[in-house]
């Protein structure tokens, strides 16, 4: 494989999704040299949004995927990425036998293969605890055994200026014999709510690339509009006025303790009727089981509301359908979450 010309640290991200990952190391000027996943709706938004990079659909589990990889047209210098998580996660089984939590082997196995100076594998927070943290221990000794060595940490991304109170477990693992340190928090006083984050946005349905008229409200919305003035992915979702009656009775911040009795047991899950609270980040986005509310507004966030309290900034834009996108946003790391870890990354390499 030739060597990057243009002396950027090239990274290959594994399981890319839409590039969440892919965008916080791109916007602290590494190169994206392929993401590789094997849901082609994703990839499709991928090579959208990372025109520059190469896209591959392959099933990382499948025996042929070491071929696929001494195709690269050059040397990595990074490996990212987060293996399926939903063995896992708490909203899953939490079945240590679950044939996903094996994916993360195959990471190993890239790894292993490309001989990268560094990797950063991410996933949720409870792959720590997983089967008495066997697995995390297996995680580590796997990549300690490649010559790596291995640190980790649960990060909350609201901690490092994304409006959502999401928790992920980031393993990084340099091969120069140091730990890796952690970025430090940068928004713990402050945080970023959810009315600073999509408060320009407006309650209606709007066609893709229409100029957004309102002015921004907050320094993080100017951020997510500083590369355009345009809005895509907003798109509202239709209720019955049944179920926008009963969205109306839940207070901002509140959820399905607000309700009257006869409403409460209507859908049978702790989150449900759950409003964001208009001062607070959100907590986590999902991939669109419309369960939680806009803080004012009668409805789900929209696409684009959902990518803003993710923090994919307004230029990302989201294909395939509704449902698609709301999976591909909700399945994604925050990219201002990442860019901390990959701009600490490269002081330390």
């Amino acid at each position: 494989m030739a060597k990057n010309k243009n002396n950027k640290l090239s990274v290959i991200d594994l399981f890319s999704g839409v590039g969440g990952l892919s965008l916080g190391f791109n916007q602290t000027n590494y190169k994206i040299v392929a993401g590789i996943d094997n849901w082609q709706d994703a990839l499709d938004t991928f090579s959208f949004n990372h025109p520059e990079s190469e896209t591959i659909n392959i099933d990382l589990s499948t025996p042929n995927k070491k071929s696929i990889l001494d195709k690269l047209s050059e040397e990595i210098d990074i490996v990212i990425g987060g293996p399926p998580c939903q063995g896992f996660s708490i909203s899953g089984k939490r079945n240590p036998n679950d044939p996903r939590n094996s994916l993360y082997q195959s990471f190993v196995e890239v790894v292993d293969a490309l001989k990268p100076k560094a990797f950063v594998l991410e996933n949720v927070p409870n792959l720590v605890s997983m089967a008495k943290g066997a697995i995390k221990d297996n995680l580590i000794s796997d990549f300690e055994k490649l010559g790596f060595t291995v640190t980790y940490k649960i990060l909350l991304a609201s901690d490092y200026g994304v409006p959502q109170n999401r928790k992920r477990v980031f393993f990084v693992g340099l091969r120069n014999g140091n730990y890796f340190r952690f970025p430090e928090p940068t928004h713990t006083d402050k945080k970023v709510s959810s009315f600073e984050a999509i408060s320009d946005l407006p309650d209606e349905s709007l066609k893709d690339g229409i100029k957004n008229n309102i002015q921004p409200k907050s320094e993080y919305q100017k951020l997510m509009r500083q590369k355009t003035n345009s809005i895509y992915n907003h798109q509202l979702t239709n209720h019955t006025e049944k179920t926008k009656s009963i969205i109306s009775l839940v207070p901002d911040g509140g959820n399905y303790k607000d309700l009257p009795e006869k409403f409460k047991s209507i859908r049978n899950v702790n989150i449900a009727w759950t409003r964001f609270s208009s001062n607070k980040p959100s907590f986590t986005i999902d991939t669109g089981h419309r369960h939680h509310f806009h803080y004012k507004y009668n409805r789900v966030p929209t696409v684009r509301e959902s990518a803003r309290l993710q923090s994919f900034p307004d230029n990302f834009r989201f294909l395939g359908s509704k449902t698609s996108q709301y999976k591909q946003v909700g399945n994604a790391v925050p990219p201002l979450l990442a860019e901390a870890v990959a701009n600490e990354l490269r002081k330390q390499i």
